[in-house]
């Protein structure tokens, strides 16, 4: 299934964090930030207010140096901006003061960081640490990895730690980006294009009507 994912997504349009990804050279700072303004933030505006952002202060050390107010601008309309912005700050700051002005690169250490959770902290260990030891599991990866049939969770946290037992780990790194791509374009939580799907005679379509 993920072989075939894999050919099928080709040429689709990457998650907006994927783009920010290739355009920054994997830089942590950027990524994790980044991460951190796309929960519920539609891709295209995830990478505008990114965009906005970065241009202004694009390291830790500047961004410190910004207002909250001065953020909540950059960044509106991403969802929750005002909580997000006073994350945003916090995070330069520590980072500044307990990391030497790097991430850390460890998700032990990463979930510390004010307004970091699992999701943002697997998916900056893949994309920015390269790390193979990480599943990324947002709503998209949870939604279809339960229509698939290959977990049966009810959280997005149950869903990361089935995955780690279910899907084999050469594939671990690539799956949220696998299925987010497919979830935008093909399998939508509301009227899925199952029809037009490569996996159709693989999958359970559970909870489909």
């Amino acid at each position: 299934m993920m072989r075939t994912l894999a050919r099928e997504i080709d040429g689709l349009e990457l998650p907006a964090i994927e783009k920010i990804s290739d355009s920054q050279k994997k830089d942590p700072f950027q990524i994790l930030i980044s991460t951190l303004l796309s929960a519920r933030t539609q891709d295209a505006t995830t990478l505008a207010a990114s965009t906005r952002l970065f241009a202004k202060a694009p390291t830790p050390q500047a961004m410190a140096k910004l207002t909250v107010r001065q953020i909540e601008k950059l960044i509106y309309p991403v969802g929750f901006y005002r909580n997000k912005a006073v994350f945003v700050r916090d995070a330069a700051k520590m980072i500044l003061a307990e990391y030497d002005g790097k991430v850390p690169s460890t998700l032990d250490e990463m979930v510390k960081l004010p307004g970091v959770g699992r999701k943002t902290a697997n998916l900056v260990m893949i994309l920015a640490f390269n790390s193979t030891e990480n599943i990324c599991v947002d709503i998209h990866v949870h939604r279809i990895s339960n229509r698939l049939g290959w977990v049966r969770t009810k959280t997005p946290e149950e869903t990361e730690q089935a995955l780690y037992r279910t899907v084999d780990q050469q594939w671990w790194p690539v799956v949220n980006q696998y299925l987010v791509t497919w979830g935008q374009n093909v399998c939508r939580p509301v009227y899925p294009r199952c029809q037009s799907c490569a996996l159709i005679k693989m999958c359970s379509r559970v909870g489909v009507r």
